[in-house]
């Protein structure tokens, strides 16, 4: 493990928050969003990764409104960032606030990418770029699911930030990246017990994600059939991508992907209004972190 991994591996801890609210360009709610990401460094998560396709122009208000916690981008795509423009606002962020932007990249998803071509190879390509324009390996993550990226996480990044995943992925992953490189998944959570009712929230959200080749085809390799992954998704499904029910349950799930490998998991609140901030359920997250 090199020192810059080391580093952040340190700095992200083990647990962080995922938000896709939180990223906005919109003025309006600036305010919120500081105090917000200003809260969720107090109350002990080591990071907040930005969702959607975001870049550093969306971490930097966040980081300027705190004070120690890191904040990378979950992901930015490769189709819609120059490689250049992408180490040069690194670059600036990392002279104002050292080691607090870590820049997750991905190559997103063919039907909602724009000139979305051999995947792989434009990742190796973007990665060059940035090496040329001198941004070390140590502060960037790939968004990897398959075996080919998580050895460019593991050879070219700092480690891998998997989304939608299960901890038997974990455990691959794991297998694949071996000890040094950080493996930080994504698990999405609701706080409720009611089973018909979290589902229902779950599956709901889930809807959208199924429409997207890559993560079927990374559930149908670990074994989850094409009835899983039709119609919302199966409860087999629901019950592994998504940590619900008491509180004790939902400890539990996120052991288990500490137990399959992850270094830190990045937790996203899923509720049935995903426009406002989930501050409250941060809070009680935090809670039963402790």
């Amino acid at each position: 493990m090199n020192e810059a991994t080391a580093s952040l591996k340190e700095s992200v801890g083990r647990y962080g928050v995922w938000s896709g609210q939180l990223r906005s360009e919109d003025r309006d709610g600036a305010a919120e969003r500081a105090e917000a990401a200003a809260e969720v460094e107090q109350l002990g998560y080591g990071a907040l990764w930005l969702g959607g396709n975001t870049a550093a122009r969306d971490a930097a208000p966040l980081i300027g409104a705190t004070g120690r916690i890191v904040v990378g981008t979950s992901i930015q795509s490769i189709w819609e960032h120059e490689a250049s423009e992408a180490a040069a606002s690194f670059a600036e962020l990392e002279v104002s606030h050292p080691g607090r932007f870590v820049l997750g990249l991905g190559v997103s998803h063919g039907p909602i990418a724009r000139g979305y071509r051999r995947p792989y190879s434009t990742m190796v390509g973007y990665l060059d770029e940035l090496d040329r324009a001198g941004m070390r390996s140590g502060h960037r993550v790939l968004a990897a699911l398959g075996p080919k990226m998580l050895d460019l996480s593991r050879d070219r990044a700092a480690g891998a930030i998997p989304y939608l995943v299960t901890p038997e992925h974990t455990a691959q992953a794991r297998e694949r990246l071996g000890e040094g490189p950080l493996l930080a998944p994504e698990l999405k959570v609701v706080l409720d017990a009611d089973p018909d009712r979290a589902r229902a929230t779950a599956r709901a959200y889930l809807a959208m994600y199924l429409k997207l080749p890559n993560y079927t085809k990374n559930f149908l390799n670990l074994g989850f059939t094409e009835d899983d992954v039709s119609g919302g998704g199966s409860d087999h499904l629901i019950d592994a991508v998504f940590a619900w029910g008491d509180e004790a349950t939902i400890r539990a799930r996120i052991d288990a992907f500490h137990d399959a490998g992850a270094d830190h998991v990045a937790l996203q609140l899923v509720e049935e209004d995903m426009s406002r901030l989930p501050r409250e359920g941060w809070r009680r997250l935090a809670s039963l972190l402790a």
